[in-house]
């Protein structure tokens, strides 16, 4: 297989204390039926073991899906351990309820794209294969 026949994996996580996934579980269906190799890590997730999970996996990209509006908390702390880890070339993409005026902040954190409620299962994938293959 060559790199660019190479699946695309994606971890898909739910870091925090929030209990609802069933964003998490749509979007990790939608990558896997685009062909991208999904890892679902399941909900209350460390930022500790969501990077553990990227590094042991080899992943290309991390979707985190948050509503708990823990976000200005949970992402910097995973993306110090990325970069801490050497996978700051891990594509970072956050789903939830994220208020817009949080946007900016996340994306000067390394954040590559912020998606928020209603936006097209379409428009995730379509942004982590452009993101992923660039």
């Amino acid at each position: 297989m060559t790199a660019r026949q190479k699946k695309i994996r994606v971890v898909v996580a739910k870091p925090g204390l929030d209990g609802h996934d069933r964003g998490a579980k749509i979007i990790a269906r939608a990558l896997r039926d685009a062909g991208m190799e999904v890892i679902y890590t399941g909900l209350h997730q460390t930022p500790e073991q969501i990077v553990e999970t990227v590094i042991q996996e080899d992943a290309d990209a991390v979707g985190l899906s948050i509503l708990s509006g823990a976000h200005m908390t949970l992402v910097p702390r995973i993306m110090q351990l990325l970069a801490e880890q050497g996978a700051d070339d891990v594509v970072v993409t956050l789903g939830g309820t994220i208020p817009s005026d949080d946007i900016a902040e996340l994306k000067q954190l390394g954040v590559a794209e912020v998606f928020t409620p209603g936006a097209p299962t379409q428009q995730a994938i379509d942004f982590i294969r452009g993101a992923v293959r660039a």
